[in-house]
């Protein structure tokens, strides 16, 4: 990945809506979601999800595809691996390890908060 793509790629996820919105289709996984599902899931009206959807289509991270009448984005998870190894690539002085495998920590469940503070 260039530098140039990686910007896009962030620029596009540095917004709460969109944020939201390709976390929910991390979740969903490569099914996807209509604008319509997405929208009521994260309560934003459609018209401005639709926005939203088209900005991180455009950045490369979803795909849309149509089904009848209906349009289900989804996520690029390629691109998503891609941009985490971009983003780590250089980590901790050519020491990777430290900051672990990215291509894994997109499928790694997170810790519920109650079990962080025991640990």
């Amino acid at each position: 990945m260039i530098d140039t793509d990686a910007v896009t790629a962030l620029a596009a996820l540095a917004h709460d809506d969109r944020l939201r919105a390709f976390r929910l289709l991390v979740k969903v996984g490569p099914n996807g979601l209509t604008s319509g599902e997405i929208a009521e899931n994260l309560a934003i009206q459609p018209t401005r999800m639709s926005f939203h959807l088209a900005t991180l289509e455009r950045a490369g991270l979803l795909h849309a595809r149509r089904a009848g009448r209906k349009v289900i984005y989804a996520v690029e998870f390629e691109r998503m691996r891609t941009l985490l190894v971009f983003l780590t690539e250089d980590c901790c002085n050519g020491h990777p390890e430290i900051c672990g495998d990215p291509a894994g920590v997109a499928c790694i469940a997170p810790v519920p908060a109650s079990e962080e503070e025991t640990t």
